[in-house]
């Protein structure tokens, strides 16, 4: 069992509170999942919005991510540092949040009011030119695509619809999606 090289600060004090925890230290265990929750809430919190997942979720996350650490508690390697460990399992979480969700995020308007155009905008126009540009796609991509984007079907929805699995349904929309910037690049056109 080897300790840890180039660690300081509260990472070192974390891993250690870690190590004990494992070694059967029930009070060490208990304090370092005290004080790493607060500071997994700030990195759920600023992370989610890049995850598609709304800050009514990052409670859940936080509590999955302490769950998931706990129970794989055995997995952490005693010589590398707590912290990114502890973050990827976070990062995971989010993923599996977001995933849940269909990848429908929420964002506040607040955050974009300032890029929207004054002018009227018409849905019915700009349903048009989605219509249209979608059309270029073929056969799975443009099926996927047409059923996420413009009948608004979740992932599990469209994979019915299509007779697809559901990861299926999620390659071919990613496929479709780069396919579709692929052709904005080369038109410069919707």
């Amino acid at each position: 069992m080897s300790e840890p090289n180039n660690l300081d600060g509260p990472e070192a004090a974390w891993s250690k509170l870690m190590r004990a925890g494992l070694d059967g230290d029930a009070e060490a265990y208990r304090r370092l999942l005290q004080i790493l929750a607060p500071r997994l809430r700030r990195f759920v919190s600023s992370t989610s919005a890049r995850f598609g997942v709304g800050n009514a979720d990052v409670e859940d996350v936080v509590q999955e991510t302490l769950l998931a650490m706990h129970l794989k508690r055995e997995t952490w390697m005693r010589d590398q540092p707590l912290l990114p460990w502890v973050n990827a399992i976070a990062r995971h979480k989010l993923i599996d949040v977001a995933r849940r969700r269909g990848r429908r995020g929420e964002l506040p308007i607040d955050v974009f009011i300032e890029t929207i155009p004054d002018q009227e905008w018409d849905p019915e126009s700009a349903q048009g030119e989605l219509i249209k540009f979608v059309s270029r796609l073929e056969g799975r991509e443009h099926s996927v695509v047409s059923a996420i984007t413009l009948d608004g079907d979740s992932i599990r929805e469209a994979a019915a619809k299509l007779n697809m699995s559901e990861g299926a349904v999620r390659i071919a929309f990613h496929r479709g999606l780069k396919r579709l910037a692929a052709l904005y690049r080369e038109t410069g056109e919707a």
